[in-house]
């Protein structure tokens, strides 16, 4: 049997393969040959455990391209010139719509005042009939007890051009006006005679035959109602003109319209970048085309009221244990855990997803998440202004393959977050991944973005905490998936690094803590899996002292997947040596830290 003994300070962590885990899911090798479009292939792959074929290598496609993304750069100077330009051109677009205020503006309806313009047509049609209606009664008592007044209709049906007449009624007033101040107009008749134009008038009615004084007396008559009727015309037509005039002004002030998104005010300063950057990213640095998603965005923010959702209280839904955040990564992005393995609870699961108004309230609730989350981050340039996002896929098989409310819901939140919310994960890990995910990921394939799925990594059940661990460290890992972070009062916290270790098939393991007189040694530590013996004992630094046992070797099982703690106070120097004895053909991920309390 094999024996080596490990020091916490001389001995660093073995290299391990670069490889993200997912050759130990077992669809790869289950699944047959037609595959959906695989994803362009990096220069340079990595080495993979599983069997070497051509369906394993688009199965590990996604997985290899996540290895190699690197998070660009938000500070403008260091961004290559094609995307320095790129982002001017957004900031413009951006700035014009600012001015003409096409972010909340209102859409213009041009349909609603031709419909205002309909009742003034229609009131046209009472005062046309009522202007024939009185034409008949001024003939009926004018006109002789002859034929021919009756046969002479033709002519008054010519006048009956009511609307031009109403059109001059203005215009009658002041040729009245001018025939008084200046000569009479070159007719026959007012040649002839010096009277005054009234005179004029009657003179020639005089002299006409009766059939002409009844025209003149219909004249007279149409001038009279079309002038009593004028005032409604003049009162109508500017109490409807007005308030579009009204309206424009308010639309488009002066001074240009300010926008925030996540608290951040469009152009105000360095950080409305690094926004704008996120746009563009998601859409491959097509300036119109990230234009029109900020546009959406904007629209959706508003329709959706997300600044009243961010005071809607939700807290009740109990789904703290669904989604939370917890601690950081190595580069010291926030970490968002999503465990659906907790809607096992049907009790939990009926409250959720049991109607459409409750579902609902699910996807608001994630929103609001989203949301707050988001305003905790910095957007500063050399800010950290993402998430690394950890999705548990531990017992939702059926959850996802039966559950048809999760599902919906699930991708229905999917969709907003992929719409509206573009360019915040840095990285997202799928952990616990079951040997049929591999084939509903390809179902749900298209909600994502080419770039979206270069971040993305997968992990079977055996290797999740292990895969964890090359984005995390150790301490921020919340224990249920092999890390050391518990709640409550501990001795360590997330302050007390970490070691990380591996112990080699069929072998013993020991680790040793150096101790010096009088003090207190402080240590916990974890195996991922247990399955192996692990026993402590201190050995004195004096030739000859006696080795004592402080922890008696025991099989801890691998159901037993707890941190072990425990201390010594030491009245001598010495070493305290923690031993793990690994009988099993699979090499075991070990985790470990210490530290000396003063004694009382």
């Amino acid at each position: 049997m094999a024996e080596e003994t490990k020091k916490p300070a001389s001995e660093t962590t073995p290299a391990t393969s670069q490889e993200v885990v997912v050759s130990d899911v077992p669809v790869t090798e289950k699944e047959s040959t037609p595959q959906p479009e695989p994803v362009p292939v990096p220069e340079t792959p990595e080495k993979s455990a599983a069997p070497a074929s051509e369906e394993t290598d688009k199965e590990k496609t996604p997985v290899t391209e996540s290895a190699s993304f690197k998070e660009e750069s938000n500070k403008v100077e260091e961004l290559p010139n094609p995307e320095q330009k790129a982002l001017a051109e957004l900031k413009q677009l951006v700035q014009d719509a600012l001015n003409k205020h096409e972010f909340t503006a209102p859409p213009p309806a041009p349909p609603a005042k031709e419909e205002e313009k309909q009742p003034e047509a229609e009131t046209a049609e009472p005062v046309a009939a009522a202007v024939a209606e009185e034409e008949k009664k001024e003939e009926s008592a004018a006109a002789p007890a002859t034929a021919e007044p009756v046969k002479e209709e033709p002519p008054v049906q010519e006048k009956k051009e009511a609307p031009p007449v109403v059109e001059e009624k203005k215009e009658i007033p002041e040729k009245e006006v001018l025939e008084k101040k200046e000569t009479p107009p070159p007719a026959p008749a007012a040649s002839e005679s010096s009277e005054p134009a009234e005179k004029v008038t009657e003179k020639v009615t005089a002299e006409e035959d009766d059939g002409a004084k009844a025209v003149e007396e219909i004249k007279e008559t149409i001038v009279e109602v079309t002038a009593a009727s004028a005032p409604v015309e003049d009162v109508a037509v500017p109490a409807e003109e007005v308030p579009p005039a009204a309206t424009e002004e308010e639309v488009l002030p002066g001074a240009p319209e300010e926008v925030s998104i996540w608290g951040i005010p469009l152009l105000a300063d360095e950080r409305s970048d690094v926004i704008l950057l996120k746009f563009l990213r998601a859409r491959d640095f097509k300036v119109k085309d990230a234009f029109a998603m900020l546009k959406s965005v904007v629209a959706w923010r508003k329709e959706f009221k997300i600044d009243e959702l961010l005071e809607e209280d939700l807290s009740g839904l109990g789904l703290g244990k669904v989604v939370y955040n917890h601690g950081v990564d190595k580069e010291g992005h926030p970490v968002c855990y999503n465990a659906f393995g907790a809607f096992q609870d049907n009790e939990l699961y009926q409250n959720t997803f049991a109607d459409k108004e409750k579902m609902n309230k699910f996807l608001r609730w994630r929103i609001q998440f989203m949301e707050k989350s988001i305003r905790n981050l910095d957007f500063s340039p050399d800010g950290i202004c993402t998430f690394v996002q950890v999705i548990d896929l531990k017992n939702s098989p059926g959850l996802y393959l039966f559950k048809k409310e999760l599902r919906q819901a699930t991708n229905r939140a999917l969709q907003l977050l992929q719409d509206n919310y573009p360019e915040f994960v840095a990285k997202q890990v799928f952990i616990n991944v079951p040997w049929w995910y591999p084939a509903y990921y390809r179902m749900i394939n298209a909600l994502f973005t080419t770039r979206t799925k270069s971040k993305f990594v997968f992990a079977g059940a055996s290797r999740s905490a292990e895969t964890l661990f090359k984005y995390i460290v150790p301490e921020q890992v919340p224990v249920q998936y092999g890390g050391l972070s518990r709640e409550g009062e501990q001795e360590f916290t997330i302050a007390d690094p970490a070691t990380e270790d591996t112990i080699k098939p069929a072998s013993k393991h020991t680790i040793e803590f150096p101790v010096t007189e009088n003090s207190n040694l402080v240590w916990e530590a974890r195996v991922i899996g247990w399955d192996v013996s692990y026993g402590a004992e201190f050995v004195p630094s004096a030739e000859g002292g006696y080795t004592i046992i402080v922890e008696k070797s025991r099989k801890i099982a691998a159901t037993d997947e707890t941190v072990i703690t425990n201390n010594y106070m030491a009245l001598e120097p010495g070493k305290m040596v923690l031993t793990f004895d690994n009988q099993t053909s699979k090499r075991k991920k070990l985790v470990y830290r210490s530290k000396t309390k003063p004694s009382d």
